[in-house]
């Protein structure tokens, strides 16, 4: 293919990418008071903290968060009138993460984690409360690959094309999906005098690419204990599902582009509210989804990848890209149990377990990601003891699990979401507990394309006593390896001109075939 050459058509291929991260772990350990207005402790009973961030500030290779970690304790008193109390506080930090690379300009996304929250009384009116905290610190950005797609130009040039599946980002952006419901209570359960504990999760969320939006579908878990109106203050638990659904606005999706959407249950707000005759006896739910949208487009490219002068010497320079294209969108299941030994204490009946699961490694293997971590199962339940009534038992479960790849390597991995889909805790007896777990997986994995792409062309005048060292015309043994390119560019001849002085019918050769050049031909 014959063309006059002064300069390559490009074309950007948009990408993303996480420039820099950081994993970091710290533990919070404070004393705390119980205020006036509280009972004094005779037994603790459930605990969750969570970590909120106020501020992110980038510096020069580091950058340094403030934050809360927000704690609520449930625990039994012995003082008339009440049997269980709510304590919640928050213990601030500050914490400098090393994050090599980052500057003052950089847009840092950190997310925390509590990875293990501890409680511990030092008298009645006293805490000590110990808290692992992992943070993740990273710089997401944007950026464009020039890949050279046509020439044009006043010399004459040989380039050959080569065919690439590519996926680009086409939408990047963080948003936030609101969610407010409302349920009432069963009849036969009393009024709401308080919540004590409530614990609210997402499952079965899905999301769909459609025309300039985005749909989205789920379901809410929902388990409150609370103390009911009376003369008794009775404890009741309740547990339902809600399915949910909406519409996030996303201009310039399409149908059929590629999704990579993760979401994270954020601001949560439990209210209880009167019904139609003014009974306390509804819950108000008012959540936000904090929801990272990646989404892909695949589409075929055609890249020159090579070219050579004919009447002028063509030297390029090149510079080493890593395309990608999809390679696989999977999602996995496993099953996990364990049994659960409750000491000091006999059970007679199980109100509410919940989990969470922790990916902690990730490793690549054939045909696959080998994933490691475990279950934090807690589970609340009713005793024998007069004295408090309710107690609580916790497990960490680990498992490992391979999620299915097919043709993946160790360059390729995906970031893996994982989350408890089914949780379920029986009585073996009174004393043990059997958990079952069935966790779920998914990943967008794409295939790493290393590319040396042309990014400048140097036209200069040919060699003569190369040319003079190149006979007029030759008869040409193929080797092995050869092709009608590499002849071509080693004596200056157009491929087209090969084809036609050779009657071939193809660009097929075979070691041992005789082709005939003429030079300048």
């Amino acid at each position: 293919m014959e063309v006059f050459f002064v300069e390559l058509i490009k074309r950007n291929i948009h990408m993303d990418r996480t420039r820099v991260q950081a994993v970091t772990q710290f533990t919070l350990e404070d004393d705390v008071n119980l205020p006036e207005n509280k009972p004094d402790i005779a037994a603790l009973n459930l605990e969750k903290g969570e970590v909120l961030i106020d501020e992110i500030k980038p510096g020069t290779d580091a950058v340094t968060v403030r934050g809360r970690l927000v704690f609520v304790v449930l625990y039994h008193t012995q003082e008339e009138g009440s049997n269980l109390v709510v304590l919640e506080g928050k213990l601030p930090f500050e914490e400098k993460i090393n994050l090599q690379g980052v500057v003052p300009a950089d847009a840092v996304t950190v997310d925390g984690d509590v990875e293990d929250i501890t409680l511990n009384m030092i008298n009645s009116r006293k805490l000590n409360i110990q808290s692992l905290i992992t943070m993740t610190a990273k710089v997401e950005e944007l950026y464009d690959e020039e890949a050279p797609i046509g020439i044009h130009g006043d010399e004459k040039v040989e380039y050959r094309r080569m065919p690439l599946n590519l996926a680009q980002i086409a939408i990047c952006k963080n948003d936030i999906f609101r969610l407010k419901e409302e349920v009432a209570l069963p009849s036969n359960y009393p009024n709401i005098f308080q919540i004590l504990w409530n614990h609210i999760s997402l499952g079965d969320v899905e999301f769909k690419v459609m025309e300039e939006k985005i749909t989205i579908s789920g379901d809410i878990h929902l388990f409150i204990l609370y103390e009911g109106e009376g003369e008794d203050h009775p404890c009741r638990c309740f547990e339902t599902a809600l399915p949910f659904s909406g519409v996030l606005e996303c201009h310039g999706c399409r149908e059929g582009m590629l999704p990579d959407i993760r979401y994270r249950l954020g601001q949560q707000e439990l209210a209880v509210r009167p019904d139609f005759d003014g009974e306390e006896r509804n819950v108000g739910l008012e959540l936000v989804l904090d929801i990272s949208i990646r989404i892909y487009e695949e589409e075929k490219v055609e890249i020159i990848s090579d070219m050579y002068g004919v009447s002028r010497e063509i030297n390029t320079v090149t510079h080493r890209a890593n395309l990608r294209r999809l390679l696989s969108k999977v999602t996995g299941k496993t099953k996990v149990t364990d049994h659960i030994h409750v000491s000091g204490g006999t059970v007679l009946q199980l109100l509410h377990s919940e989990g969470s699961v922790t990916l902690e490694q990730r490793s690549p293997v054939e045909n696959g990601i080998l994933l490691q971590g475990s279950v934090l199962v807690k589970v609340m339940y009713i005793t024998g003891e007069d004295e408090s009534p309710y107690g609580s038992a916790q497990a960490q479960i680990p498992y490992q699990y391979t999620l299915e790849v097919p043709d993946i390597a160790p360059e390729d991995m995906g970031e893996v979401h994982a989350e408890v889909e089914q949780l379920q805790a029986t009585m073996l007896d009174g004393e043990e507990m059997d958990v079952k777990a069935v966790l779920s997986f998914s990943t967008v994995v794409f295939k790493n394309i290393p590319v040396d792409l042309i990014s400048q062309v140097n036209v200069s005048e040919l060699d003569s006593s190369k040319m003079s060292s190149l006979p007029g015309m030759v008869v040409y043994m193929v080797k092995n390896g050869d092709n009608l390119w590499n002849i071509g560019k080693k004596y200056y001849v157009p491929v087209d001109t090969l084809r036609e002085l050779n009657a071939l019918d193809s660009d097929e050769l075979k070691a041992g075939q005789k082709l005939l050049i003429v030079k300048g031909g």
